[in-house]
Parts: C-alpha cells; structure tokens; sequence
C-alpha cells in the first residue's frame, strides 16, 4: 500500500498514475471537497491534518510500503511530519513537487516570508490583490486594512470557513474574491481591471498552480508583483516527474521482494 499526502489537482492525477501502475493508494487530504474529488475517481481518502504519530498508526494500520508526499509546495508543515513518520516507520519517503515557474517579468519582486510580502505591500499602497489564499489572510488583514490608503482584495476559494475567516477578520466584503480555479490569464486580467491593481501578491505555487497566468495577467497590464519563495526543505529525495516517482516505486518494490 502506498500512502499519498495530497490535496492538489496534480497529486490526485499522479495518485491515478500510481494506481493504474498496479499499486494500492490511499491519500491523506486536509478537506471533505478534497477527499469527495478523491472518491470521484475512485480513490479512499483519510480527511485531516496529521501529526507524524498518526501518520505513522496509519502506516501501521495500512502496512504501508512507501510515503509519497505531493502536498503543496507551501505546505511544509506537513511535509515535515510526513519525513519524521517515515523516519519512524522506517519506511521510503519520496517527495513529488511541482516544477517552478520560470519568471521573467522585470517588475517582479521576490521576498521569503509572507510578512515580507505584506511590508512590501503597505510601503507601495495602492490597490493590493492577494492570491495567496486565506491561511495566511490574517498576516496581510492585520497590517494592511487599517492603512488608509491600501486597499487589500482577496481571492480565496469558496469556502464556508474562508468567509467565517473573513468575517473575523473584518474584511470588507466587496474586497472578496470567492472562486475556485483554474484562472485562465484573461480571467486574472478582466479581476484586475475590475479593482484597479496596481500591485499582486502571489506565491512560487509552481506552473500547475497558474502562477504563470498571473504573471503573464500582470506583466501584460504593468502591475507590479510581489512573489513569495518556496520554503525550503531538506528532502532526501524529490522528483518533478510522474514517471520518476512509479520508477522510484517500483525500485522500493524490488528490494522488498529480495
């Protein structure tokens, strides 16, 4: 069995890659919507953030072969937890992470933090879209919507807790963007009119994470953007490529036939 940390549109297709490669999967998913798009395609979920302890009682419980993690770029935490289980179930981790993005633009500025990319922010002014979903909102809320001269959209999926997030936090409802993508480049451009940006705060998300039709929207419009790097982590192994990981996989397979 082959345990998957998953939640994003390219680790679900490379959970179906794993499966029509003869393997058993289950995935690990943070949300019921995530887990429901597993079902869809006939896939067994476990919903919920997990400790490296659970983890490993499902590894147990599941007897478990290897650890994929194709959790998003951005959810180091979790990646965190699923290198200590696997570490302590003494079985293969293999990380799955999305291609970065080649960024080109002249008017983009690269910062490491979140808190970073909200100072730069509140120093420039101006019309400020977010695309960095809500987990972070409380960091750009917190420092932005008090300053009188900022005004800070939001695009976040659709959710019930985002707008309970939201409303917590005293965002103004006519700065919110409740979609769920994908964005095409000329949706990200008609958003951008609409409001009048004049800066994008988005994140190193990877291609499938339409990081490049954000910046293609913005560099098309000239509006300055601000992009958060990548948090950096030391897997011990990493693949950008479906067939490595199924090669990777079949390798385990091998030696534990022996």
């Amino acid at each position: 069995m082959i345990m998957m940390l998953s939640g994003t549109s390219d680790a679900r297709q490379l959970a179906l890659a794993i499966r029509d490669a003869g393997y058993d999967v289950f995935a690990t998913v943070v949300t019921e919507h995530a887990a429901e798009q597993m079902a869809h395609v006939g896939l067994h979920a476990h919903v919920g953030r997990l400790t490296a302890c659970e983890m490993v009682q499902l590894i147990q419980q599941h007897r478990v072969t290897a650890i994929v993690d194709a959790s998003h770029p951005f959810a180091e935490e979790a990646s965190r937890q699923a290198m200590k289980a696997a570490e302590e179930a003494n079985v293969p981790y293999i990380r799955y992470e999305r291609k970065e993005s080649v960024i080109t633009y002249d008017r983009v500025t690269f910062v490491d933090s979140y808190e970073a990319a909200a100072q730069y922010a509140a120093n420039k002014k101006g019309v400020v879209m977010l695309t960095t979903g809500s987990k972070t909102l409380p960091i750009f809320a917190d420092m932005l919507l008090p300053l009188p001269d900022v005004r800070l959209i939001a695009r976040m999926l659709p959710r019930k807790d985002n707008m309970e997030l939201c409303e917590r936090l005293r965002f103004p409802q006519e700065n919110i963007i409740a979609m769920q993508g994908p964005f095409t480049k000329q949706l990200d451009i008609a958003l951008m009119q609409h409001f009048g940006v004049t800066l994008l705060v988005t994140k190193e998300s990877g291609r499938v994470g339409f990081v490049d039709e954000k910046i293609a929207a913005a560099q098309e419009l000239g509006i300055e953007t601000v992009v958060i790097r990548r948090p950096k982590l030391s897997y011990p192994v990493v693949y950008h490529e479906f067939s490595d990981v199924i090669r990777a996989l079949g390798e385990i397979k091998m030696k534990g036939e022996k």
